[in-house]
């Protein structure tokens, strides 16, 4: 129980830590962006004055043109000119974008705009309307022959510092993605190494013994042949070396492609309830669904009773001897499901996942390998999924078991 409390909350550390790093970067980002923002601010105000400066009253502006035409307009034959201070701000600017447009609306200077929309005057006005959308205001500049107006927008290196936050959130994340997946991956593949050695070990160690009680078995009952209650006590203890045959073949296929054959899902859970009902106590009532029309689904026949065999297991260890335990079947076109209910204490919500961990247990006795093997042998070996599809405290639990259809 302590290391899946231990882990939980390394993983919630973890997850503060990494949100703290990312609001930091945020806050940090947004105040160096704010202030790169206010000298670009400082900076249009510059070229404001230096377009000012030029002194464009002086010259005869009634014949501007849009530099879409050949003709240079009056107000670029200044702006071309780097013979004056002025003239050195507005062509050192290489960084702010702008647009100058006179009072009568039409467009006379843009700079550093991709070279592509030069031609592009109908460009230059959604980028005017982008700026007021944003609640961009121009700068206005009140020449002789009347008032201009100057739009700016953020440089591209401001552009990019905004949104560097979200790119380094999102470099971070994938990071440690990558990082969980792998590590996951690589203590998943050491707990089955780990699981496979522990089945096939007991699997063999289990070999001998059975084989020589099967040879004692026989040996008595030759010596007492006609001994009808001995007969009938070595024909029980029998019965329970091949339950001990069929728990060893089982620990032999974990690690290896189990086969799958076609089988009645109704015949194993009734097989499967019948032999935990002799085995339960008598308060304890099993009901469980019966059909004349069979559900076919591939199986491995002994796994599979297995997995049916812990979760019933379970559900009487959560009753205390008294209770119901039902099973019940769904199914569409393609799926089946198989539900197992008990009436017993019930699972927290937040054990939902972590029942099936290996070494999870509330027992004082026992590995708490149950329901990881079970999960195993649903999901590895028949493409299927387990899980708690409900619980309720002293109520009881509902697990699912979900597989294809043959």
């Amino acid at each position: 129980m302590d290391i899946y409390q231990k882990r939980s909350s390394l993983k919630i550390w973890l997850t503060i830590i990494g949100i703290g790093i990312v609001v930091a970067s945020f806050v940090y980002t947004n105040d160096l962006a704010g202030k790169l923002a206010d000298e670009e601010r400082k900076r249009a105000e510059e070229l404001k004055e230096a377009y000012r400066s030029l002194e464009l009253e002086t010259i005869d502006l009634s014949n501007i043109q849009s530099q879409n035409e050949e003709e240079q307009t009056p107000v670029q034959k200044i702006l071309d000119c780097d013979t004056k201070l002025a003239s050195d701000i507005i062509s050192g600017n290489t960084s702010i974008p702008l647009i100058l447009e006179n009072d009568a609306g039409v467009i006379e200077i843009w700079r550093n705009f991709p070279n592509k929309y030069d031609k592009d005057t109908l460009y230059f006005r959604s980028q005017i309307q982008k700026i007021i959308n944003d609640g961009g205001t121009p700068l206005k500049i009140n020449f002789g022959v009347g008032e201009y107006k100057l739009w700016y927008t953020n440089s591209a290196n401001l552009r990019r510092l905004r949104f560097f936050p979200f790119i380094q959130f999102g470099l971070i994340a994938a990071f440690i993605g990558l990082g969980y997946f792998g590590f996951s991956s690589a203590r998943r593949s050491e707990q089955n190494r780990v699981w496979v050695g522990m089945a096939k070990e007991t699997a063999h160690q289990l070999g001998t013994p059975i084989s020589a009680i099967i040879a004692w078995i026989e040996h008595l009952k030759a010596l007492h042949l006609q001994d009808e209650q001995s007969q009938e006590v070595l024909g029980e203890f029998r019965k329970d070396v091949t339950r001990l045959e069929l728990i060893a073949d089982r620990f032999s296929k974990i690690g290896s492609d189990p086969d799958l054959k076609k089988q009645n899902i109704y015949e194993i859970l009734s097989r499967v309830f019948e032999y935990m009902k002799r085995r339960a106590p008598r308060k304890v009532t099993f009901e469980y669904p019966r059909s004349e029309f069979p559900i076919m689904v591939n199986v491995n026949e002994h796994l599979f009773e297995w997995v049916i065999e812990n979760l019933l297991r379970n559900a009487l260890d959560s009753m205390d001897g008294e209770g119901t335990i039902t099973g019940s079947i769904e199914e569409n076109e393609k799926d089946v499901q198989i539900l197992i209910s008990d009436t017993g204490k019930g699972i927290a919500s937040s054990k939902f996942k972590t029942v099936f961990e290996p070494g999870y247990t509330t027992k004082k006795r026992g590995w708490g390998l149950g329901l990881s093997l079970a999960k195993r042998i649903i999901e590895s070996y028949h493409s299927g999924r387990i899980f708690v599809k409900s619980s309720v405290a002293n109520q009881g639990t509902i697990f699912s078991i979900k597989l294809p259809k043959a």
